[in-house]
């Protein structure tokens, strides 16, 4: 596999996942869970480029143009970044080969990242504790990055498939 196989491969796998992520809080939406406002994502990567780091609120802080995308790109972006450091971890081999423990560990572990540094910088405190619910928002957040990791695991399965 050439270098520009592996990367296409990455990208592809991070998108997959992200997208079985999707897939998974539209699900949840529908039946009444409250899930993530990508527009806040986008704000508060928006203020980023400002300077500012952390809010009090994010829902309060000044909109940003276009924030509604940018903030479903950065999902994306992020998505590709964790399928990065899946292929880091578990080596490119496991492009060819994939084995599900090893992308459901890292799915599971990228929960850190919106627990300990996103949700803190948008006013949620670590944790989701600043908000009404905190076990279960974390519940939450786990289960859906468990969902992301059995994406990456899928989405590997499908492009080694197809690339036969």
């Amino acid at each position: 596999m050439t270098l520009i196989e592996e990367i296409v491969r990455v990208v592809l796998i991070g998108c997959g996942a992200t997208l079985l992520m999707d897939i998974w809080l539209m699900f949840l939406k529908r039946i009444g869970v409250q899930t993530m406002n990508f527009a806040f994502i986008g704000r508060w990567v928006g203020h980023l480029f400002h300077g500012r780091i952390a809010h009090a609120a994010i829902g309060k802080a000044s909109p940003i143009a276009y924030e509604t995308p940018l903030g479903w790109v950065t999902h994306y972006v992020v998505g590709i970044a964790f399928a990065c450091l899946l292929t880091g971890i578990a080596g490119v081999a496991w492009l060819a080969a994939p084995s599900p423990g090893i992308a459901l560990l890292v799915g599971v572990c990228t929960v850190a990242f919106p627990l300990l540094v996103m949700q803190p910088a948008m006013g949620l405190g670590v944790a989701a504790s600043r908000t009404a619910t905190p076990i279960r928002n974390c519940i939450r957040s786990l289960i859906n990055h468990s969902v992301f990791g059995l994406g990456l695991f899928l989405s590997a399965v499908v492009i080694e498939q197809v690339s036969r």
